[in-house]
């Protein structure tokens, strides 16, 4: 099932994707509280439809690096946290900091969190999950890796939550400006999701709503002003956002 969620007259609704129709079929309340979706019988076409990001982290983002080096241990990976500000639609501008001297892209999958979680087992964080997305974990350079990461609009997020989802099948790829820039395959983590997630939770508590990164697995790709960056996921969808920095636009001679 894709979960998504649109910016409607009436405010912001969570909806599911229907195939059939190439629809949206809107949703009465939101899917991580509710105990079962119910439909409100409203439809948007998929033409129609404006998608925001599919979820609002509650507390926080939860991101690791070095899940694609192969023999790792939990020991090895590195940790970080972005804000909930971080986070950005699918098709919206990101907004870089007068501060940042550069920008690379990381394309990553990341796990969307249903219940609360602590010092939990893998088996246990697969009951967790509520399902996967795409995100685009935007980075700075040249700055300290706290303020690299920590920055509003630094995680575009979407295009929807996909609950039936096999990362182990799922292919990555990053355009910039229409040219191919990352293709990994996601069976290539050293760690599978859940075993993330799991991880994560020995770190912190994770809370309904939270967001896992599962890392990047090639080098990241530098993006400047006016850049057009595409993040696909198979079986998820793609991510399409442009870069606004103009402090960092080549100067004409």
């Amino acid at each position: 099932m894709k979960i998504a969620r649109l910016s409607m007259q009436q405010g912001y609704r969570y909806a599911i994707y229907d195939p059939d129709a190439d629809d949206y079929i809107v949703l009465a309340d939101d899917p991580l509280f509710a105990r079962e979706v119910k439909p409100t019988g409203q439809r948007v076409a998929k033409a129609d439809a404006e998608l925001v990001a599919p979820m609002l982290p509650r507390t926080k983002v939860f991101g690791f690096g070095g899940t694609y080096r192969q023999g790792a241990t939990a020991a090895d990976l590195s940790t970080f946290l972005k804000p909930s500000t971080s986070v950005t639609g699918p098709e919206d501008p990101i907004m870089v900091p007068q501060w940042a001297p550069g920008l690379v892209h990381e394309a990553e999958i990341a796990v969307v969190i249903a219940h609360p979680l602590k010092d939990a087992t893998a088996a246990q964080a697969r009951k967790a999950i509520l399902g996967y997305t795409v995100i685009d974990d935007l980075t700075v350079t040249g700055v300290g890796p706290a303020q690299a990461k920590y920055w509003d609009s630094s995680l575009p997020l979407g295009p929807v939550i996909e609950t039936d989802f096999d990362y182990q099948q799922a292919r990555i790829t990053s355009r910039v400006n229409g040219n191919l820039v990352t293709d990994v395959q996601a069976a290539d983590l050293a760690f599978s999701p859940e075993e993330l997630v799991a991880i994560a939770s020995q770190h912190t508590s994770l809370l309904p709503g939270d967001i896992v990164l599962t890392g990047t697995g090639t080098a990241n790709g530098e993006v400047t002003h006016q850049d057009v960056v595409e993040v696909t996921v198979e079986g998820i969808g793609t991510i399409r956002n442009q870069i606004f920095a103009p402090h960092l636009a080549p100067q004409a001679n």
